[in-house]
């Protein structure tokens, strides 16, 4: 594709502005190296192996011939990169599944960002008729899903907005890879699933819980068109949380990063041993049902394929994730960060599975049925990270704007430890640029946060969702 001479010059200038000086941070490329990108793009330094290719969760790229759209040249822009159903790859509903992209010439250095929503394990949830709480994208995902007429994607986050116009962060000057998600499994089921309409008037769905494989399909590609990134961060909110946090092993294992940082925004990963009771271990309800209706526990499945890269990781209690991660990649810095007062992913965790709570009496009894069983699981989170030097945590209290659900999206502003002076930018900041142990970060006061004054941006947007 031939772009504009304007085009050239507007991602000449942008270029320079962001390369600064020379060889300024690792991955980053000089005036003329970056003025050699422009002109001819770089290509793929760390292609698929034939090895790669082989096994279970194999690195499966597009079919010879196959048009994907991609402009090495076109950069600062959002790119629409579909997926031949030969890579495994497709949406819940058999859709074709497409991510996308957004590169510059002056860096290698490259951000894989994880899209939340919700999740889904029955007709009601998969078809999308239990709105924010099921399946996110249950039709497919449009080309233009990254315009600004989807600010529920483009403008998720300042992870991946490069001119935010007040939260700075060093990911808005590297290479953005936006993946969308569409199965319903927090990018990590391996199910084809069929689900009865309960009214009996709509043909059964077939739904492909397809999270694991679209994430290795994604992975091949970025290893056969771009470079192998100097630095790399894998984040995500909510289910783009929990789905770095289950793939962060594989994907840094063949992207092969010099410098690996992830941060898993509101997407934990508690323990709950298998059999274990659900007064001690309140997500166990959950993490049991999830098991079998994506197909994670099936031979030579999901979990086995992440446990085989991690000795540490017991498939009998998935919340010693963290500890194995840690022990398998003690070079990396790496960071959770929740809400104490998250209604959303607790609502996810506890509500269909307790009586108690999906039949409460109020709402306010409802809310202390799901903040006494996040309170259980997140206070045993944090001592068990405690423990662990490059894997922090953030805990922030409370944020008036979507139940108190990510941290990180919208803006950094307002996800404070105001006890403790900090802010979420610190964190981030600490996670990619911070030495010895990652920050560990609790916020204990209860009332500041509730003080702060009214917020028009977030109660419109509060309207919004």
């Amino acid at each position: 594709m031939k772009h504009s001479a304007t085009t050239k010059i507007t991602a000449f200038l942008a270029g320079l502005l962001l390369s600064g000086s020379a060889l300024a941070e690792l991955g980053d490329y000089g005036f003329w190296r970056t003025l050699g990108n422009l002109v001819s793009p770089p290509g793929a330094d760390n292609p698929v192996t034939s090895d790669q290719r082989q096994g279970n969760y194999p690195l499966l790229s597009n079919p010879s011939g196959f048009n994907d759209g991609f402009s090495p040249g076109n950069y600062y822009a959002w790119q629409t990169i579909p997926l031949a159903p030969e890579t495994g790859a497709v949406c819940g509903n058999g859709s074709e599944y497409k991510f996308f992209i957004n590169r510059v010439p002056n860096t290698s250095n490259t951000i894989i960002y994880l899209e939340g929503g919700g999740a889904c394990w029955d007709y009601e949830s998969c078809t999308g008729q239990t709105g924010i709480r099921g399946a996110r994208n249950p039709d497919g995902i449009p080309d233009d899903y990254m315009s600004l007429l989807n600010p529920g994607a483009s403008l998720v986050s300042p992870f991946v907005v490069r001119l935010h116009p007040w939260t700075r962060v060093k990911t808005q000057d590297w290479n953005m890879v936006y993946i969308p998600y569409c199965t319903g499994d927090i990018y990590s089921g391996d199910k084809v699933a069929i689900y009865e309409d309960p009214d009996g008037e709509e043909e059964s769905l077939i739904w492909h819980h397809n999270g694991m494989r679209n994430m290795r399909a994604v992975v091949a590609w970025l290893k056969d068109n771009l470079q192998r990134p100097a630095q790399m961060l894998t984040t995500g909110c909510s289910a783009g949380g929990v789905g770095g946090l289950t793939n962060y092993h594989p994907t840094r294992r063949d992207m092969e990063p010099t410098r690996g940082f992830l941060i898993d925004d509101s997407g934990p990963v508690f323990n709950a041993p298998i059999g274990a009771s659900p007064e001690q271990y309140p997500s166990v309800l959950l993490q049991t049902f999830i098991r079998e209706a994506w197909g994670l526990d099936r031979p030579s499945g999901p979990l086995d394929y992440i446990a085989s890269g991690l000795p540490g990781l017991s498939l009998n209690d998935l919340g010693t994730l963290y500890a194995a991660l840690s022990m398998a990649l003690p070079n990396d810095r790496m960071g959770q960060t929740h809400f104490w007062q998250d209604l959303n992913f607790s609502a996810y965790s506890y509500e269909r599975f307790y009586d108690e709570i999906a039949n409460a009496p109020s709402e306010t009894i409802k809310e202390a049925e799901l903040h006494e069983r996040w309170y259980i699981d997140t206070q045993r989170l944090q001592q068990s990270l405690a423990q662990l030097d490059n894997f922090g945590y953030y805990m922030p209290w409370f944020r008036d704007v979507n139940e108190s659900h990510c941290t990180s999206i919208i803006e950094f502003a307002n996800s404070d430890i105001q006890e403790a002076g900090l802010e979420l930018d610190d964190f981030v900041a600490n996670v990619l640029d911070g030495s010895g142990a990652v920050m560990q970060a609790s916020e204990t006061d209860q009332l500041a946060d509730y003080n702060k004054p009214f917020n028009l941006l977030y109660w419109t947007l509060d309207q919004l969702l």
